[in-house]
């Protein structure tokens, strides 16, 4: 899923790219280090560090460089950082066109929710072997959230472990924020998020969770709605996905 910006943000990201343009020294740069600093000066100083450069490595196309943002956006440079343009770049093959900046985004992700440790999470693993594992940002109101947990037994019984990270859609102003707090406070937090989906009252509790911090996560990686479901390979897919076709996706028998 590509990211999303406000429109400030993507107003922002014209604006540097214009600045780049035109802040050309008389030579050329001829490495990458000098480009990583011309690209510096023209986007993290212009923009007083709201973009941040993650990475920069170069492409199959010769003297082209994907430039990463904190954003998850990618920008493509030529050698001299003269001229960026923003969008993803397609490989074609003989199986049709290939994202290579999806790949880069997948990896992202994926170190991302790594980051995030299993006991701030709440999983529901298969008693027996399991063949996949999914995270999935969830809404303890959401229609479609609930949707997908009532498919909980099948997806166990097929070897599917789903890792739950709590995204009450709006934040702090959600109706289903202070729910959602309730459940990460529960002694037994898997039972709690059930109840809860079935639009049962749950004990109102309060401590210190990690329920802002896996929304603001969310909301890196560019979700707009619940639920979204990150693979192993790092591909976030939005939406419900019924359990056999998310079996098929998974590859898993």
């Amino acid at each position: 899923m590509k990211s999303k910006f406000t429109k400030n943000m993507a107003s922002l990201i014209l604006g540097l790219l214009v600045i780049a343009s035109t802040t050309a020294q008389a030579q050329i740069p001829g490495t990458p280090q000098s480009l990583r600093e011309k690209l510096v000066q023209a986007i993290e100083t212009a923009s007083q560090n709201q973009l941040q450069i993650v990475n920069i490595k170069a492409t199959p196309l010769a003297n082209v460089f994907e430039v990463e943002l904190n954003t998850g956006e990618m920008l493509y440079s030529d050698i001299s950082g003269d001229y960026l343009f923003a969008g993803d770049m397609y490989q074609t093959t003989n199986s049709g066109l290939l994202n290579l900046s999806a790949s880069t985004r997948q990896i992202r992700t994926l170190e991302k929710i790594a980051a995030i440790p299993e006991d701030e999470m709440i999983i529901f693993s298969p008693e027996n072997e399991i063949k996949a594992s999914i995270t999935v940002f969830t809404d303890v109101d959401c229609t479609y959230c609930r949707a997908l947990h009532r498919d909980m037994e099948v997806l166990l019984e097929k070897g599917i472990q789903v890792r739950y990270l709590a995204y009450p859609r709006g934040g702090e102003a959600a109706d289903s924020y202070e729910k959602m707090i309730s459940v990460w406070c529960s002694d037994d937090r898997n039972k709690s998020l059930t109840q809860a989906k079935n639009g049962q009252n749950i004990p109102e509790l309060d401590c210190d969770t990690p329920v802002l911090t896996h929304y603001n996560l969310g909301n890196e990686l560019g979700l707009t709605g619940t639920p979204a479901l990150v693979f192993p390979d790092g591909r976030l897919i939005p939406g419900y996905v019924e359990a056999d076709r998310l079996a098929a996706m998974l590859q898993v028998n």
